[in-house]
């Protein structure tokens, strides 16, 4: 599995022969500016867990779609609505290797409206929760949202240490400044290690390969 995040909670997931298939998680408005289109390859699956704009940037979807016209968006009934209105076909049933499991929103009121949300376990080797601590399963590789104004890294880390997945790939964390966040990845890496869960350190646009 080689995974590349693009900000945030944008992953791209690219599975190699046999599987062959590439998705990308949450492309919103804070990774327009890491996201290349143009320089990606192929593209199966868009997922888009909830109608927030730091998880669905409509450019980049647009950009997206106009180079992979077959590609398949899958999301909630909420962001399926939001692309009809820009002629871009979204479907809330998932296709084979997506399973969706309970995963709501956390509490954002009354600053933010609360989106209808959906978790993501992928292929059965990844979990994507979007903005959600609130959640009982995950595959082995988790994308654990580690900050954010709905929740904290305390709450994260003890989230991953119930669950107990072998890799973490930290996501939710623009609200971080660049020091802050370095200083954070280094003090959960060292944690997880600890408690034999490996922490993975990405860097925006640069690829990494988990072994699962």
């Amino acid at each position: 599995m080689k995974v590349t995040k693009f900000v945030h909670s944008c992953l791209l997931v690219e599975m190699p022969e046999p599987v062959n298939r590439t998705v990308i998680f949450d492309p919103g408005v804070m990774s327009e500016d890491a996201l290349n289109v143009s320089k990606l390859r192929f593209l199966d699956d868009i997922v888009i867990t909830h109608s927030h704009s730091d998880h669905l940037s409509m450019s980049l979807i647009k950009q997206l779609v106009a180079k992979f016209p077959e590609v398949n968006i899958t999301t909630t009934q909420e962001v399926v609505d939001m692309l009809a209105q820009e002629n871009v076909t979204a479907h809330k049933t998932p296709p084979g290797g997506i399973v969706f499991f309970d995963s709501p929103h956390e509490h954002v009121e009354p600053i933010f409206p609360l989106p209808e949300q959906i978790g993501v376990h992928y292929l059965d080797l990844l979990t994507h929760p979007g903005d959600c601590h609130s959640f009982s399963v995950t595959k082995p590789v988790l994308a654990l949202p580690v900050t954010g104004p709905w929740g904290s890294m305390i709450r994260a880390v003890n989230l991953a240490l119930e669950l107990k997945p072998r890799y973490i790939i930290p996501i939710h964390d623009w609200h971080w400044s660049h020091a802050a966040r370095l200083s954070s990845y280094d003090s959960l890496q060292k944690f997880f290690t600890d408690h034999n869960i490996e922490f993975i350190k990405p860097q925006t646009g640069v690829p990494f390969t988990i072994e699962v």
